[in-house]
Parts: structure tokens; C-alpha cells; sequence
């Protein structure tokens, strides 16, 4: 496949016998997964195409998405899905207001303070609440966790892939 993907969601389980699978959301946009919409879904080997896939139905059950595709019926039709990932192509992504950022562009990103000195690289995003939380890989530390919150985060580069934080007392211990 030529399109560049990104994906959505991570496929972690079938639910029950008519064809579901357990989703966790890696995407801030909840009408992803919208009955109509399409995604790909792609296996965690690589070696495959990516397999264009329209949900048919959508329902949460505790914090996962349970989806249901219209080319399945079946938990065994759906049990070699499970350790991909669902994901959109660029053109059905959504538009961002000003100084919003999709997570394929924050995640990556080397972080650095005020002063210049180098946190590490984003690895992952948090979505706890009120809040989205940064995980940033630290070389010979443990992971820091880094809030986005205009107290901390000072500066987003995306075209140079930097982030300028303030940390508050503690941030980096």
C-alpha cells in the first residue's frame, strides 16, 4: 500500500461470538468509530497489506471500543485481527484548529527546557483526563511524564520535531 497511515486504535481482543473486537483508542477524535466509517486495519507483522475494513457497529463496554465490521460475522472470522492496529490515510483525517496537533506529530518529538538542556524523546500519549500526559523516553533514566499544560509546555516545533518545556520543581527527578 502506498498511502502513509496512522493509526487510531489497537486491536486487543475479540468479544464474543458474532464477530466484535476489543479496541483501545490511540486517537483524540471518539467519531472514529462511527458506524460508516472505514479503517484499516493493519497486522502487527507488516509482512501483509493493510485490509480496508467498514464498521458496521460501535459500542463501549468498560474503556474499550467494541467494533463490529460488516466483512465479518464471526469471532472466528475476527481472531487473526487481534495485535494490529486500526488506522485512517491522511485524507480522512480531521482538520485542527491553531496550535492542536495530532499525536503522529508529537510522538517523536525530542523535548528540551527553557535552558536547553535535552529531556529525550516522546514515546507515547496519555490520555488520563484532563489533561493529555507525555511519556518521554530519558537516556539512563526512568521514563519522565510530562503534562500538556501551558505552565509546562512552552514551545511545539512540529517541522524540527522539538518541544521547549518549563518543568515545574520535581517534573524531572
Amino acid at each position: 500500500m502506498d498511502k502513509e497511515l496512522y493509526t487510531i486504535g489497537k486491536v486487543v481482543n475479540t468479544h464474543g461470538v458474532r464477530g466484535e473486537i476489543r479496541v483501545i483508542q490511540v486517537t483524540d477524535f471518539e467519531d472514529r468509530f462511527e458506524p460508516g466509517n472505514e479503517v484499516y486495519w493493519v497486522p502487527q507483522s507488516k509482512q501483509e497489506e493493510p485490509l480496508l475494513l467498514t464498521i458496521k457497529g460501535h459500542r463501549m463496554h468498560k474503556s474499550f471500543h467494541l467494533l463490529h465490521f460488516e466483512e465479518y460475522s464471526s469471532l472466528n472470522e475476527v481472531e487473526s485481527l487481534k495485535g494490529g492496529t486500526l488506522a485512517i490515510t491522511k485524507e480522512q483525517q480531521t482538520p485542527l484548529d491553531e496550535g492542536e496537533f495530532y499525536y503522529h506529530e508529537i510522538i517523536g518529538c525530542s523535548v528540551q527546557t527553557t535552558e536547553e538542556d535535552v529531556v529525550g524523546t516522546v514515546k507515547e500519549i496519555l490520555s488520563p483526563g484532563g489533561n493529555d500526559v507525555w511519556v518521554v523516553k530519558r537516556p539512563q533514566k526512568k521514563d519522565a511524564l510530562i503534562p500538556y499544560i501551558e505552565q509546562v509546555v512552552k514551545e511545539i516545533d512540529i517541522h524540527n520535531k522539538t518541544i521547549t518545556i518549563e518543568p515545574m520543581e520535581g517534573l524531572l527527578d
